[in-house]
């Protein structure tokens, strides 16, 4: 909204300083700054309500330490990093860019589906809350929504890579790498495709469609049935993921920030012709506005982690971790950095893995000895070191180390391969 004021004023009255709102940075700086100061102002207000209210967390006695003492802690805080994504994105974004749509509708999808299922158990008193299925059947319909918007929309395409032929000084182009007999630039004509980033290889793309290329010429058509089924399963995984990470007093949240400040450098090196062609990687025109949402939901969990930190006086309960989780998710796939999340979301995938393994290896001993066995002492992963006799504070502040190392990891891969 304020873009579109800003470049009214601009270009009608020359305005001073209101070219400023044309740059990038300077929006997702101020969407950065205001998501902050919406977590800071809502937050303490928001709490003092949902205490008035009685909406407090049932807890259920697990014998962990220090466990009985969050029974009460206000939920639903959820709504508070929501707010706070929402409100900048819609005040310093494009709202006419498809991905920044995409991602919006995300946002409130996943959201609400959280909220239902919190509004379940507080109001309704009903510990179960939104069914399983009901959940899944919420993230299925997101995921076939982004997959065939992915798959069909016009408006999202990449400049494909291309060699020419250095002919003389005078024809080179701004922003291509001369590489002494060639240079290499962007073709000026954007495709659709359907290709995606690996990382470590040194050509670091990858087509979906040469999955499916021993079906022959014409195969290419039927690309969707990977892609749309891919784009489910990764927006389920990731959701699930950050609910599960959602134990601990501020883990979530933090480990949240830390994958969106790698999301905001992956979206920013994508979307900027320059830089991309010297990393030479992916370029993916109009994704750069993305770094502003993103410098949002980064706001929006740091503000909310100075609530959430130990001793949490508010927990986000589903609404805020399976939003955070589809956000994650959706952003990787519009930047083409889907098969990368395993490396910065590596504290989701720990977490769900441990469940996954719990769960399984106790069915699978059962059923052959009798009894079920486990490989953890307790799932998810986190809780497997409150077992051990760690504090809640210090497997936080390992897990965030963790996370930072893999985040750091996931940049490197944009030149190491």
């Amino acid at each position: 909204m304020l873009y579109n004021l800003f470049e009214y004023l601009d270009t009608a009255f020359n305005f001073p300083g209101a070219g400023v709102f044309q740059y990038i940075s300077f929006r997702a700086g101020a969407a950065l700054i205001t998501s902050l100061f919406i977590t800071m102002i809502i937050g303490k207000r928001l709490i003092g309500f949902l205490r008035r209210k009685q909406v407090g967390e049932e807890v259920r006695d697990l014998g962990l330490e220090g466990q009985k003492n969050k029974k009460g802690t206000p939920t639903m805080g959820g709504l508070i990093i929501l707010a706070a994504i929402l409100i900048p994105t819609l005040l310093f974004a494009k709202l006419d860019n498809i991905y920044i749509i995409l991602i919006l509708i995300a946002t409130v999808w996943l959201g609400f589906i959280g909220f239902l299922d919190d509004y379940i158990k507080v109001f309704r008193k009903e510990k179960r809350g939104l069914a399983g299925k009901f959940k899944v059947m919420g993230q299925i319909v997101l995921g076939l929504i982004v997959g065939f918007i992915m798959y069909y929309s016009d408006n999202i395409v990449i400049r494909e890579r291309i060699d020419r032929e250095v002919v003389s000084q005078s024809n080179e182009v701004p922003g291509t790498e001369n590489t002494g007999e060639k240079k290499l630039i962007f073709n000026k004509t954007p495709v659709k495709s359907t290709k995606t980033t690996i990382p470590f290889v040194k050509n670091n793309e990858f087509d979906y469609s040469s999955l499916i290329s021993w079906m022959g010429e014409g195969a290419k058509k039927w690309t969707w049935l990977i892609f749309i089924p891919l784009v489910i399963f990764i927006i389920i995984a990731v959701s699930n993921g950050a609910n599960l990470t959602d134990g601990l007093d501020g883990l979530a949240t933090g480990t949240s920030a830390i994958i969106g400040i790698t999301l905001a450098v992956l979206a920013y090196v994508s979307g900027n012709y320059i830089i991309a062609d010297y990393l030479n990687i992916m370029y993916i025109p109009k994704t750069g506005e993305l770094a502003i949402y993103i410098s949002a939901f980064v706001g929006a969990c740091i503000g909310f982690l100075w609530y959430n930190s130990y001793p949490a006086q508010v927990f986000m309960g589903d609404t805020g971790s399976l939003a955070l989780g589809g956000i994650i998710a959706v952003f990787a796939i519009m930047i083409r950095k889907e098969i990368m999340i395993p490396i910065f979301c590596g504290i989701f995938l720990a977490e769900n893995l441990s469940v996954v393994l719990q769960v399984s290896w106790f069915k699978y001993t059962r059923r052959k000895f009798g009894t079920g066995r486990r490989v953890f002492k307790m799932s998810p992963l986190h809780h497997h070191f409150q077992m051990l006799g760690y504090h809640e504070s210090k497997i936080v502040i390992r897990f965030f180390i963790i996370g930072i190392m893999l985040a750091v990891l996931s940049i490197v891969t944009l030149k190491l391969r």
